[in-house]
């Protein structure tokens, strides 16, 4: 072979510049590949994250209050699939997706069901997108699945029994400062209470509690006249007293005119239009009781609640004022948005507890004491079948029950005879775990046994300053002595985290309203 040839075979053999082609046209195939198919792979992740957001909207849509699977659910009879919930889901899915093109062969699963007051929507979905450079590898399409969960609380159906205390003690002036106008004017046990009796003798009849020969020392036609000085107008009622230069026989100078003495009741109303209830302390126009403060906390209670309400008929309340008895005095309803001026409604109802004081004239309440353990066996033979569990809440027909109980505490096992009978039983005042000698309180048990939740409201009793040893057997002191007992006996009564204290007008209504709202709050965490 000629010298020239093997040099040019030899520089060949050692040539290597012709490899990177060679190379790069083999690495080449798989290149494209990759590229391609992260371009097939953007465009079906594009396509799932479309998907997703469809099934997000619709599962949440599905569960928003005032939705049609939200409003069939809350009127659900029991638990299992919401029908409406289901077609609501595919329709939003369905809207979200119109007008985009790119899959094929999409697949949609919508779910809404009910458990208790438990709401629960699950949208799933799968779909085909069409590739181009992963058909090379023999792929025709990528197929993307995805789900989406979404939770919510139904409303629950609660039914408040608002057991409320009317007794005389709750007819004391709501405040230190209506106290005192009270008994500045207030004629009533002047010979046992020189200092003015502050609380507001509230027996109507005559001669049932004070006489002009016994207790008045003021001559008042043998009528009690501190509820009626409080529902009329203060500065018209001073105008009515007699200047009489004060004597040993009017010592405080508080008398009306014989004229006007003589004709009591009527004669006051004729001169002074008076009020069946006193929104606010301090006016003119009467003076606040207790029980008025409490009435009007529960028009704002009211408002609370529609303010709460999510469906139609969610809260149910009943006024179950009670002394010796419970009494309907409105049960039960739902319809809770009244005016507290327009008679009939709960709303009026509540404006006017006042109305529903001791007065020794209404034998539905009786008179005389404040028996608290019997209110509660009453109110629980009210609710359901008075035995056995209660509802859950869950459905309008399975209301979860709560009993609020608004008193200062004191019980009192004494009668007095409707209309302006004769006493009876101990005055002696007492709690319901008979001043700690009880470890729990049996009528309270019993509610909290079927699943009732007991709310207590504390209303301080107020202790009697100076106390007249001689009057009612020294009624005064074992009233004050029984103070200390009451707080831990109504938080035995309460269930756990449910007992709330309330002094002052504004004190009572936040607590009322704090007691709504846990209500409200615990039925959502424990349902």
């Amino acid at each position: 072979m000629p010298f020239r040839l093997k040099q040019c075979l030899s520089r060949f053999r050692r040539d290597q510049r012709g490899n990177i082609a060679i190379i790069f046209g083999i690495a080449a195939i798989p290149l494209i590949s990759a590229v391609g198919s992260a371009v097939d792979y953007s465009l079906a992740t594009r396509m799932k994250a479309k998907l997703q957001s469809a099934a997000d909207a619709a599962s949440i849509a599905a569960l928003a209050q005032k939705s049609p699977g939200f409003l069939a659910a809350s009127v659900m009879s029991g638990n299992g699939s919401v029908t409406a919930g289901v077609t609501d889901a595919n329709n939003v899915f369905d809207a979200n997706m119109s007008g985009i093109t790119g899959y094929h062969n999409l697949v949609r699963t919508s779910t809404v069901t009910k458990t208790g007051i438990k709401l629960a929507a699950s949208v799933q979905f799968t779909a085909e997108v069409p590739v181009t450079f992963m058909k090379v590898l023999g792929f025709q399409k990528l197929t993307v699945t995805g789900i989406s969960s979404s939770a919510a609380s139904l409303p629950p159906y609660l039914d408040f029994y608002l057991t409320l205390d009317v007794s005389g003690s709750m007819g004391l002036a709501s405040t230190g400062a209506e106290q005192t106008r009270l008994a500045q004017v207030n004629p009533d046990n002047y010979r046992q209470y020189p200092t003015g009796c502050a609380f507001a003798c509230h027996f109507a009849p005559q001669n049932s509690a004070c006489t002009n020969t016994g207790t008045q020392a003021y001559p008042t036609n043998n009528y009690c006249m501190g509820y009626a000085i409080s529902r009329v107008s203060q500065s018209g009622y001073k105008g009515l007293l007699s200047n009489t230069t004060v004597s040993s026989t009017y010592p405080a100078g508080k008398k009306l005119s014989n004229t006007m003495a003589d004709g009591l009741p009527n004669s006051l109303y004729a001169a002074l239009p008076p009020v069946s209830s006193c929104p606010t302390d301090g006016t003119d126009a009467c003076i606040q009781l207790r029980l008025d403060a409490v009435g009007y906390a529960l028009t704002e209670l009211f408002k609370t609640a529609n303010d709460s309400k999510k469906v139609d008929n969610q809260f149910r309340i009943g006024l179950y004022p009670f002394i010796r008895y419970l009494y309907a005095y409105f049960p039960l309803t739902s319809s809770i948005n009244g005016s507290p001026t327009s008679p009939g409604t709960i709303n009026y109802a509540a404006a006017n507890l006042a109305t529903q004081l001791d007065t020794n004239i209404n034998a539905n309440l009786g008179s005389g004491g404040t028996h608290i353990g019997a209110a509660l066996e009453s109110i629980n033979a009210k609710i359901g079948t008075g035995s056995g569990p209660v509802g859950d809440g869950s459905t309008p027909t399975t209301p979860q029950p709560y009993v609020f109980l608004v008193t200062d505490g004191a019980q009192n096992n004494q009668v007095k005879g409707v209309p302006n009978g004769s006493w009876s039983g101990s005055n002696r005042a007492t709690t319901i775990d008979l001043q700690n000698t009880l470890t729990t309180v049996p009528s309270c048990e019993t509610l909290k046994s079927r699943g009732i939740i007991v709310s207590v409201l504390y209303i301080p009793y107020e202790k009697i300053d100076p106390v007249n040893t001689s009057f009612a057997g020294n009624e005064g002191t074992y009233a004050n002595n029984n103070i200390q007992y009451i707080p831990g006996s109504l938080k035995k009564c309460a269930s756990p985290g449910f007992f709330y204290t309330a002094s002052t007008p504004k004190e009572i209504e936040k607590a009322l309203d704090a007691m709504f709202k846990h209500a409200l709050q615990t039925a959502h965490i424990t349902q």
